[in-house]
C-alpha cells in the first residue's frame, strides 16, 4: 500500500530530498551535533576586534552589495573569505554542515528545521516586518482567485523555509486543513519553474521573482493572490561551533552592526539600491524596482527579542502540529548575547522595542 502524502515518513524523506540528502551525504564532514558541541558557550561575547587572520564565509548576498555600495565594507575588521550566494534554507543548512558557510541570512523557519535534524545553530541578529512579503502566484489558467480556491489544488511547499509556514498559516486562516490540498515538496528555488511547467497550481513568491513571473505569464492567466500572512523575521544565524570559536564570534559581533547599517543605507538611498540590486543584479526594470521598493516598509530592528521568540515558537508549534518537525523550544534557537546589537547600531527611527 503506498504511503499517504501526509505520512510523517514521506515528509521527512521530502525534506532530506530538498537538502540533497544532506543528513546522509554530508555525514562524514558534517558539523557534529552531540550535546557538547550543540550548546553555545556562556562566556561573555568578545567586545574586542577579532584577531588578525580571522575569516568568515558569509552567505548574505544583499549585504555583500550593500556593504560594497555604501563603503561600509571597508570597516570590516576581518576577512570575508567568500560570499556564497545561497538563499534557500535547505541549501544554507547543507552549507553549514559542510563547513562552507559560517554566517547566513534566512527567515525564521530554517533554524527550526535545522534543530529538527540535529544541526546546532543559533540566531544572532533579528530584523522584523509587519507586512506580507509573499504573494501566492497561480499557474497560467488555474482559475484560482482566492485562498479558498486552494481546496484540492497542488501547492508548492518547502517545509524548511519561510514559504512553507506561509502556506500553513494561509490555509489555517482560510479555514482549510493541510489534507484539503496537495502539498508538493519542492525547494522554493524550484517554485518558479514548477508554476511555468504547471506542475503546481500555486506557490508563494516574493519580489522581484513575482514581478518577473507575472510579467511573463500574466497575459496567459497567471495572477497573484494576496493574503495578510506576515513572515515576521529576517535573521542572521550561525552554527554553534562557529559561535564557540572566540575569533569568529568576535567577527560576527563586528559584522552585525554593519549589516544593520547596510540595510538602512539601502532604504535611505533607494535609487542607488534599485540600480545596484533590482536592475543590475536581479534584472528587473527601474520602474518595477521603484514599485517594489515603494511597497516596502521602513526597516526595523528590535531591541528586545521577546516578540521574535514568541513568533518563532508559534511557527514551530504549527510545524509540529502538522507532523513536519518534533516539538521545538524556540527560545533555545537564539543566542541572546547578541540581542539588541543590530538595533543599537541604527538610528532610533529604525528601532522597535520588541
Amino acid at each position: 500500500m503506498p504511503l499517504s502524502s501526509d505520512s510523517p515518513l514521506v515528509r521527512r524523506r521530502s525534506f532530506l530530498a530538498l537538502t540533497g540528502g544532506a543528513a546522509l551525504a554530508l555525514a562524514g564532514c558534517a558539523r557534529k551535533s552531540e550535546a557538547g558541541s550543540n550548546s553555545v558557550a556562556s562566556r561573555i561575547l568578545p567586545s574586542s576586534a577579532p584577531p588578525p587572520g580571522t575569516k568568515l564565509a558569509i552567505s548574505i548576498h544583499t549585504a555583500q552589495l550593500q556593504l560594497a555600495d555604501s563603503g561600509l565594507g571597508k570597516k570590516l575588521p576581518f576577512t570575508v573569505s567568500s560570499w556564497p550566494n545561497l538563499t534557500a534554507g535547505p541549501d544554507v543548512i547543507q552549507g553549514f554542515r559542510a563547513h562552507s558557510i559560517d554566517l547566513a541570512s534566512n527567515a525564521g523557519i530554517p533554524p527550526i528545521q535545522a534543530q529538527a535534524i540535529g544541526l546546532g545553530a543559533r540566531i544572532v541578529a533579528v530584523q522584523t516586518r509587519n507586512h506580507p512579503i509573499y504573494t501566492f502566484a497561480t499557474r497560467p489558467g488555474s482559475g484560482i482567485r482566492d485562498v479558498r480556491d486552494f481546496r484540492g489544488k497542488k501547492i508548492g511547499f518547502s517545509q524548511g523555509q519561510a514559504q512553507g509556514v506561509v502556506v500553513l498559516r494561509a490555509l489555517k486562516e482560510a479555514g482549510l486543513k493541510n489534507s484539503d490540498v496537495r502539498l508538493v515538496p519542492l525547494p522554493s528555488t524550484q517554485f518558479l519553474t514548477a508554476l511555468q511547467a504547471k506542475q503546481v497550481d500555486v506557490a508563494p513568491l516574493a519580489e522581484p521573482t513575482l514581478t518577473k513571473y507575472l510579467g511573463q505569464y500574466g497575459r496567459d492567466g497567471a495572477r497573484g493572490v494576496h493574503t495578510d500572512v506576515v513572515d515576521l523575521l529576517t535573521i542572521l544565524w550561525a552554527p554553534v561551533d562557529v559561535l564557540n570559536d572566540e575569533a569568529k564570534a568576535a567577527a560576527i559581533r563586528s559584522f552585525v552592526p554593519l549589516w544593520a547599517r547596510g540595510v538602512v543605507w539601502a532604504w535611505e538611498n533607494s535609487e542607488a539600491w534599485i540600480a545596484s540590486y533590482y536592475v543590475k543584479d536581479q534584472g528587473v526594470t527601474a520602474a518595477d524596482g521603484r514599485r517594489i521598493v515603494s511597497a516596502l516598509a521602513r526597516p526595523q530592528f528590535p531591541v528586545s527579542w521577546d516578540k521574535a521568540i514568541a513568533w518563532e515558537q508559534e511557527s514551530a508549534d504549527l510545524m509540529a502540529e502538522g507532523g513536519f518537525v518534533p516539538k521545538v523550544d524556540a527560545a533555545g534557537l537564539f543566542d541572546r548575547r547578541f540581542e539588541g546589537l543590530a538595533a543599537r547600531a541604527v538610528a532610533p527611527q529604525y528601532q522597535v522595542a520588541s
